[in-house]
């Protein structure tokens, strides 16, 4: 039998637990989601319900049933969290060719994830993520460097785009025009072939050749790093590029290029062939496997070794503004001077698209002044 009370029902039940249950604002009867062993607990709970129903209506606002609270509890776990997702999203990413992210891929994806995205993300479901969210968000990265806001905004992105093809939600908040194209502040002034010049005859003998290859071949260093001796084509004076070095925490990785466009073949410069047969002869062991530029421990030469190296030389040069991926935009300036088209500077390059190319053709017209001048010297004979 029930036992009334000043506000609710308890009855115990033929197991001897205890059943609470009120009739609510709706009018409508409400029991506890569960039995109690003790009576004083279902007479706590009644009180707890009894407060909530007051403070709602002495707050003027709707009162929520127990079964109602119940269901959103229940829906809030089963409710995706965008930090698990996002977790998951790195670990199952697969390229246009279905291969895992690559290891450097990876580590700064999870780099970006951790310092911009987690604390303002992690813990919230992922269909609760509204296009104002990630409007104050991204207004909070303002101090961050242009190019990490890009990344970020642009990983963001690609994450919430991945759960509208899962359906986990019905479109993505992430819509900011202009937020995924970085603005570049700083401008790459092209060394000149005397710049290249003093900076290779400044760098140690063994890495000259890689001053020259960089430049004129417009290689990532990458690509550089990872040259043998089985990649230089002799017979046509060649660099067959099929692989590329990465560095990500842990040792080097190779892998293949950076895009199924980074492929190729490059021809090298006549100017440049006399240098590498040099280096070849000079500073390569016998063997097709053997690096071009290996490091200390004939492994590969990491990025910062190498950098070590440059900023000696382009300071002998006059041109401590340059960076080593400076001497592949060079190059690709220097081809497009030369009248390379979009469409060659693309596979020059090893671009996957012709917007990068295209930088470079404008980079070119800045010529436009000299060309006009050589135009009137034909006139005045000189």
């Amino acid at each position: 039998m029930a036992e009334r009370r000043d506000f609710g029902y308890i009855r115990k039940l033929p197991s001897g637990r205890y059943q609470a249950t009120f009739v609510g604002p709706d009018l409508g009867r409400h029991k506890a989601p569960v039995t109690f062993e003790v009576k004083d607990a279902a007479v706590v709970w009644l009180r707890h319900e009894k407060r909530l129903i007051d403070d709602a209506a002495a707050d003027d606002v709707p009162w929520v049933s127990p079964e109602e609270r119940q269901e959103a509890k229940r829906r809030a776990q089963e409710r995706v969290l965008f930090g698990d997702y996002a977790a998951r999203w790195l670990t199952e990413r697969r390229n246009s060719k279905g291969e895992p992210l690559r290891a450097l891929t990876r580590k700064d994806y999870e780099q970006v994830l951790a310092k911009y995205l987690a604390p303002r993300f992690a813990k919230v479901p992922i269909d609760a993520i509204t296009r104002a969210d990630v409007r104050t968000w991204h207004a909070g990265l303002r101090t961050a460097p242009p190019r990490s806001r890009t990344k970020a905004y642009g990983l963001l992105r690609a994450i919430m785009n991945s759960a509208v093809d899962e359906e986990l939600i019905a479109a993505s908040p992430v819509h900011i025009r202009g937020a995924g194209a970085a603005t570049t502040k700083r401008k790459v002034e092209p060394a000149t072939p005397a710049d290249l010049q003093v900076i290779a005859d400044h760098m140690p003998e063994r890495l000259r050749a890689a001053v020259a290859i960089a430049a004129w071949c417009a290689l990532r260093y990458g690509e550089l790093a990872e040259l043998r001796r089985k990649d230089i084509d002799v017979v046509n004076r060649q660099i067959k590029l099929r692989r590329a070095v990465t560095f990500p925490p842990g040792g080097a990785v190779v892998g293949p290029p950076k895009s199924e466009a980074g492929v190729r073949d490059v021809a090298i410069p006549p100017h440049v062939w006399p240098i590498v047969e040099e280096h070849l002869a000079k500073h390569v062991r016998p063997g097709p496997n053997e690096l071009l530029f290996p490091g200390e421990a004939r492994g590969h030469m990491w990025h910062s070794v190498m950098n070590g190296y440059f900023s000696k030389a382009r300071k002998a040069a006059g041109r401590e503004d340059l960076r080593w991926h400076d001497l592949r935009h060079t190059g690709a300036t220097l081809a497009a001077q030369v009248g390379a088209t979009t469409a060659e500077l693309q596979a020059r390059l090893g671009h996957s698209t012709s917007v990068a190319a295209q930088l470079y053709q404008h980079a070119a017209k800045d010529r436009d002044r000299q060309i006009a001048e050589r135009l009137s010297r034909l006139v005045d004979g000189s």
